[in-house]
This record gives C-alpha cells, structure tokens and sequence, in this order.
C-alpha cells in the first residue's frame, strides 16, 4: 500500500506544522505543509491527500478569538469541499488552535436545532497555561485513539476551556461517545480541579470527535511529545529504571494510528 499523504495547513501565526508534519513521516505518512491561500484557490487540491491537519499555534495572532479568523475563512469558503473530503472516509484532526477552528467550521458535528453544544473558551484562571498533562481516552469509534487507553501531553493554550452548552447537551455528547479525551490525575482517576484540569473544561473534556469517529480535535500536543527524551522528567525515569530514552513518545501513537487506518 502506498503511503497516505497528509496535508497539514499553514496560515499566518500557526507555529506547530513543521513538527506535525514530521509526526506524520515519522508514522509512515507523506506529509505535506500547504499554506491555507493555496487551499482557498484551489479547493481541489484536498482531492491529492487522505488525511488533513489543522496545527496548532496562534493563527492570525488568534485575533478576536483563538481560531475565528481561520475558521471564518474555511467556513465560508471551504465547508462543501472538506464535507466532502470528510464523508469520503478521509481523516481530520485539529490540534490547539487547529481544534478551535473545527469547532468554527462545523467538521464536528457540534451544532443541532437550538446552537452549538459545545464551544472552546478562556481558561477559568483567565491567563495562558502550558503544562504536562495526563489524558484517559475512550476511543469508541475514533480512528485516532485506537487502542490508546492513558497517555501524556503538554498542553499550551489560553482559551482551551470545553464549555457545553447545558446539561442535555452534555448529556448528548456522553451518550454519543463524542468526549473520547478527558483529563485525570497522574493515577489515572478523577482529576483533583487546577492543575490536573488545566483549565476548567467541563466533564473534564480534552478532546471530542465527530459522530464518525474520522474527526478529532484535541487541546494537548501530540506532537510535541514524539520522543521519549521529550518528556520533561526523562532522566528522573531512567535513573528509577525500566525506561527506555530511546523510546517512543505517547503522542506518536496518535499519528501512527491515522496511518494504519489506511493501511
């Protein structure tokens, strides 16, 4: 089988595509950074790839919110062709910023009669967080998280905060499947408020996906941890034993799952 190839979107003020893209190879995947002007003139080129992201970082200074701009831009003038790149069987994922602009462009299912579900928000403290942070998943249906059951990310953002619209709104998107990341404790259990919930999400939400399981849009950063000498205390667990420095980091697992589906 001949590699996926992944179109990774860069616009003004998104940081984080060369080391998506680089998680993409390192998976299996021909990865290619398309900048979003290049998208907006040729829709057709979502036609030469099988898998989409949507990166991280600040896009268009996140001006007045984290991901509007952008979102704006491939809502208007993108939706009909990503719909169908979508149900054709193909792969998106939106990480940080990237997940505030799926929420904007309705990729995620999160919309019925009465408005949104669910929305991205300011963290409760209000200010800019970056930390490591333990995630359980619950992967369902969803392609990236397949046999995934705990894993470890940094997080890095401002306005990160999951806030669901009520409570049977909440309760529609428990019931679906579609909160497949949540935030816990370093044992594994329920997280114990700030820090362990880095900002206040509700249901402790880290990442949804739509109701095909193709779709996810998470806070951490996988590919921030694609090595196992990447984790801020790599040295403190060596030095305790039964770690390998020349391992694989957590968020690997995500990428090499988008490229096995294919396989």
């Amino acid at each position: 089988m001949p590699s996926p190839r992944v179109l990774v979107l860069r616009s003004p003020g998104a940081n984080c595509d060369e080391e998506t893209a680089e998680a993409f190879r390192l998976a299996g995947a021909v990865a290619e950074r398309v900048h979003v002007n290049r998208l907006l003139e040729n829709p057709a080129l979502l036609e030469d790839f099988q898998a989409l992201c949507v990166p991280g970082g600040f896009s268009y200074g996140d001006d007045i919110s984290a991901g509007r701009v952008l979102g704006n831009q491939v809502r208007l003038k993108l939706s009909d062709p990503l719909k169908r790149f979508r149900d054709d069987g193909k792969l998106v994922l939106g990480v940080c910023n990237g997940f505030q602009v799926l929420v904007k462009t309705g990729l995620l299912d999160l919309d019925d009669d009465a408005g949104p579900l669910a929305t991205l928000t300011w963290n409760d403290h209000g200010r800019y967080e970056a930390r490591w942070v333990h995630v359980k998943a619950t992967p369902g249906d969803c392609v990236f998280l397949k046999g995934i059951e705990q894993i470890e990310m940094p997080i890095a953002h401002a306005e990160g905060n999951i806030a669901v619209r009520d409570a049977a709104a909440l309760d529609t998107l428990t019931s679906g499947g579609r909160i497949v990341l949540r935030y816990t404790g370093a044992d594994g259990g329920e997280p114990n408020g700030f820090p362990e919930n880095p900002n206040g999400a509700t249901a402790n939400a880290a990442g949804l996906t739509d109701s095909t399981g193709r779709v996810l849009g998470l806070m951490p950063h996988p590919e921030r941890f694609l090595f196992a000498t990447q984790h801020p205390q790599w040295t403190r667990k060596k030095a305790a034993g039964g770690f390998d420095p020349h391992g694989d980091g957590d968020g690997l697992r995500l990428f090499r799952n988008a490229v096995a589906y294919f396989g």
